[in-house]
């Protein structure tokens, strides 16, 4: 978990470019989002593919299906009960993944652009497929 800064740290770090103050915290500004579908491009789970099931803003972090799963052992709760083994998705940083293309299966940074109706919209770059 990141340690709770001070305000004059917030003031400098808001200065940076994608980051914005947040409540009590800070908040990064995120281009992937949920149910996008990305590649990890780095990290032992390099090269799957999956779908972002959440985005975690305050710590710059995305949780992918079925990449970095996580096992917890829960004791039992109740007298009688057995324990359990859980097998979850954990968070990676957003900067581990990037947004991919399935038709034509290929990962890209993602741009933004004006269509003709005004709207702004994401697209990726290197296929110039709307995600939005």
């Amino acid at each position: 978990m990141a340690r709770r800064l001070k305000p004059s740290q917030i003031k400098e770090l808001v200065k940076q470019p994608g980051i914005r103050p947040h409540r009590n915290g800070l908040r990064y500004k995120m281009r992937i989002k949920k149910g996008d579908t990305v590649q990890v491009i780095s990290g032992k789970d390099k090269g799957r593919v999956g779908e972002v099931l959440r985005t975690i803003p305050a710590r710059n972090m995305v949780v992918v299906e079925g990449v970095n799963m996580v096992t917890r052992h829960r004791k039992p709760t109740s007298e009688g009960e057995s324990g359990t083994i859980e097998t979850n998705e954990g968070p990676i940083h957003a900067s581990n993944v990037m947004a991919y293309s399935k038709k034509q299966e290929v990962a890209s940074r993602i741009g933004y652009t004006l269509t003709d109706d005004g709207r702004k919209v994401r697209v990726l770059k290197k296929t110039g497929e709307v995600i939005d």
